[in-house]
């Protein structure tokens, strides 16, 4: 229980600086999509979406790789981190004279021939960001998790703070200032970590490299399959989709994942937090009967969060411009592949703890193809649909395969009957809620008050199975 409450501490903290950081970064959604015309903010889609595989590659697998390898019995720490620090930064520096190096014809493959400036900003920005993730990682290696949030939060509040001016005070619409802010911000970042770059003695060890590496390229796979799950629809929407509105319909699609990217955020907090917590209690006995407790309870506040988000979506649609709406449909698939991708980096312990990572990139490139292949079938004829319904498809598939091989090699007793019965609840209330939205002509406010009781109903059983008032602190007292 000690260890939980840790783990929950952590998360908490972790958790404070991504929920409160998404949160303010989502005053760029409204912001873009009041200044930015549909096709403007597919723009911003299509280029994140590349960022974000391009962030997995030029970290391949070494975040994770490092926590490994530090918390090892018999590895120096500190030449683990230093050996990491040059490895990345070199490749980071290499990528980026490529870049420059081959700009036009780059652009124009992308189909920024008219706009260079786009990728070598964005591309330069992506570099130095997956530098930072090793300074970022001995931070949470160090348990400095409030250095980390606020370093993450003050990224976000310049990066907001320059949008404002641009966008508001001078009543800018260009898009191309979103990358140059990004790409300032994320610059000035390098310069806080003053105390994690210096101090000590960098040295290279050839060696472990290639230890570390041969751990890592599995994870990099997996990765690469893990991100095309999250951003394949967006790379490739533009080359599917017949209509001459390609970037209209990816702005649209875009911008209402947004809303479902509350998930994301719980998810990224708990990903903080757990993956050290995980490999420092590797050697303790009870560690398979708190990674089955962390998941129970991943899932119940997951589960809970699901039902809150698609049960005021009335009034979290107004994040986005009126003209991106027609995309809400697609919040409540997105935010169920957001659960079972959470699901799927919870079991993927197994494989990491044994040194078993190639089953990773086996589970995560199976679910990519299925991915990929519904993409290619079907969003020609049913558009951004088809890229939801196979985002859940990918995460599904990669999540079970994960399970039943991970019971064989690293079996863990997860409690699914309550999980069963959590996931089944939260189903029939949003059944529930989509029912009456449907079939009844109920004002907003109706609708509204409707689906908080669903959501009582919901927490309401949690409370009664897992989190008796009695129990808790202080007030727990008034409930005996």
């Amino acid at each position: 229980m000690a260890n939980l409450k840790s783990l929950a501490k952590d998360t908490a903290i972790y958790g404070l600086s991504s929920i409160v950081g998404r949160f303010l970064n989502y005053l760029l959604v409204p912001l873009y999509t009041a200044k930015m015309a549909t096709d403007d903010y597919g723009i911003i889609t299509n280029l994140y979406a590349y960022t974000a595989l391009l962030l997995i590659l030029l970290t391949y697998g070494m975040e994770t790789t490092f926590f490994r390898y530090a918390n090892k019995e018999g590895q120096d720490a500190q030449r683990v981190y230093s050996t990491t620090l040059i490895s990345i930064g070199t490749t980071s520096v290499l990528f980026v004279a490529l870049v420059f190096l081959f700009l036009r014809p780059l652009s124009g493959l992308l189909g920024y021939a008219d706009h260079p400036q786009y990728v070598w900003v964005i591309f330069t920005t992506v570099a130095i960001d997956a530098f930072q993730c090793i300074p970022f990682a001995y931070l949470r290696q160090q348990k400095k998790a409030l250095k980390f949030a606020a370093l993450k939060l003050l990224f976000i509040v310049l990066n907001i703070a320059l949008n404002l001016g641009y966008y508001v005070l001078m009543d800018g619409h260009d898009v191309g200032y979103a990358f140059y802010i990004n790409l300032a911000c994320t610059a000035s970042i390098t310069f806080c970590f003053w105390r994690e770059l210096t101090g000590f003695r960098y040295t290279f060890d050839a060696a472990l490299l290639r230890q570390m590496l041969g751990y890592a390229w599995p994870i990099l796979i997996l990765g690469i399959a893990g991100i095309l799950n999250q951003t394949a629809d967006k790379i490739l929407f533009p080359y599917l989709y017949h209509g001459s509105d390609a970037r209209d319909q990816l702005g649209i699609y875009g911008a209402a994942s947004k809303i479902a990217m509350i998930m994301a955020m719980i998810t990224q907090a708990f990903r903080y937090a757990y993956e050290p917590f995980v490999f420092g209690k590797a050697q303790e006995r009870d560690n398979r009967e708190t990674y089955a407790a962390a998941m129970k309870y991943f899932i119940i506040f997951t589960l809970l969060a699901f039902l809150v988000v698609v049960g005021y979506l009335d009034i979290l649609k107004y994040i986005i411009g009126r003209s991106f709406w027609s995309g809400l449909r697609v919040v409540p698939i997105v935010m169920a592949a957001e659960i079972m991708m959470g699901v799927y980096f919870n079991l993927s312990f197994w494989y990491k703890l044994t040194d078993r990572t190639v089953w990773g990139a086996w589970f995560s490139g199976i679910g990519c193809a299925v991915l990929v292949l519904i993409n290619v079938v079907f969003v020609p004829r049913y558009g951004y649909m088809a890229c939801a319904w196979a985002g859940f498809a990918g995460y599904a598939t990669a999540m079970t395969l994960s399970y039943f091989v991970g019971q064989h090699y690293y079996k863990i007793s997860y409690p699914l009957r309550d999980i069963a019965i959590y996931t089944a609840l939260a189903l029939w209330m949003f059944l529930l809620m989509r029912y009456a939205g449907r079939h009844f002509e109920l004002p907003t406010a109706g609708r509204i008050a409707f689906n908080t009781l669903c959501i009582a109903v919901f927490t309401a059983v949690i409370v009664k199975r897992d989190f008796p008032l009695h129990q808790l602190p202080v007030i727990g007292k008034h409930f005996k």
